[in-house]
């Protein structure tokens, strides 16, 4: 029986064969993984089913006690979100037993690794995906994809898809109004986190306040830098931030992972949206999503925590070695997060 061609032989293994190379494996840059130490996170490991419902009460306002009167009773019917664990992804590999006996013990360790983060990175790409949900956005409109989003420039201004849109870099003004619409929203801002593309993590460094030493409080800032902390919010940066490709013929929007422009006549995109990107040869002006959330904006439930699990498998002569992870995503409180659109 016929694996097939993607199984590590002493073809695809031999950079990890000891020749004149080190037992040091340098890894390729990783992407770094944020949201999902950000949002709230439920384990639902152990239990059955496929749903996890979450009670949402509505707040309640205090009340007068007047002498000598009945205390004022408070009547709610709590709502429920539902999050589907419905999100399963596996990453495999099978190591013939030659390329196991003649490679370094650095070969598996690397392999075992990655795959924790490729999960982790789809984990956290579901979580930004959420953002084109915020302010009661349309996830299931090619037309409207992120345009409850506000734009960097000024933090107020709705974005726009209509060729080529009107995303613009972050300004310090544009933070302090996004901060301030999640106060009104009766929110702590030192509880609140903005993610941001590298991209856009230069720019900031570019505004003198964030760097300067009456700004961040430590002559050390100004030697590095540091953007960790702005107005009590902390910044991070992550290369998953979503890409908006606005389409110069339809105005319409496809959201990716990757700065490759769509093609075909049916292009789907990561949001379910299908959209032309044949007819009339359109171009792509291309955009980054942030947000600045609170925990409270988004829920990770997790059924089954990434496993490695392996197998020896005789007719094959190797070891297959699977990792995977169930989980489900969903946003919980559409006003306790922003998205915002700014040039890639």
């Amino acid at each position: 029986m016929a694996l097939g061609t993607n199984q590590t032989t002493t073809t695809t293994a031999a950079n990890f064969i000891p020749k004149m190379w080190s037992d040091e494996v340098v890894a390729a840059y990783k992407q770094k993984l944020v949201l999902g130490n950000l949002v709230t996170n439920i384990s639902f490991k152990g239990k059955k089913g496929d749903t996890l419902n979450l009670p949402v009460p509505a707040r309640g306002d205090a009340s007068v006690k007047a002498a000598n009167t009945q205390v004022n009773l408070i009547a709610d019917t709590a709502g429920v979100i539902q999050v589907l664990i419905n999100r399963h992804f596996e990453y495999s590999k099978l190591y013939e037993d030659i390329a196991e006996m003649q490679s370094l013990t650095s070969m598996r360790r690397f392999y075992t690794d990655d795959a924790g983060f490729a999960l982790a990175k789809r984990i956290d790409r579901d979580l930004h995906l959420l953002g084109a949900g915020f302010n009661a956005g349309s996830i299931a409109s090619a037309s409207a994809a992120y345009e409850k989003a506000v734009i960097g420039g000024d933090g107020v201004t709705l974005f726009s898809g209509s060729t080529p849109g009107n995303g613009t870099a972050l300004t310090d003004a544009a933070l302090r109004k996004m901060i301030q619409a999640l106060e009104d929203s009766d929110l702590d801002s030192s509880e609140l986190s903005l993610v941001i593309p590298p991209v856009e993590a230069a720019v900031l460094r570019g505004i003198s306040r964030f760097t300067e030493q009456a700004f961040v409080g430590s002559g050390n800032a100004i030697k590095t830098g540091r953007l960790g902390n702005l107005y009590g919010v902390e910044v991070f940066t992550s290369t998953n931030c979503p890409w908006i490709h606005v389409n110069s013929v339809t105005s319409t929007q496809s959201v990716t992972f990757s700065g490759t422009a769509p093609t075909g006549a049916s292009f789907v995109d990561e949001l379910g949206n299908t959209v032309d990107w044949s007819t009339s040869t359109p171009t792509s002006t291309k955009y980054r999503a942030g947000m600045l959330l609170h925990k409270d904006s988004m829920a990770l439930a997790t059924q089954q925590e990434i496993r490695t699990q392996n197998q020896y498998k005789q007719e094959y002569l190797g070891t297959l070695v699977t990792s995977d992870a169930v989980y489900g995503t969903k946003e919980l409180r559409d006003y306790a997060a922003l998205a915002f659109v700014m040039p890639a």
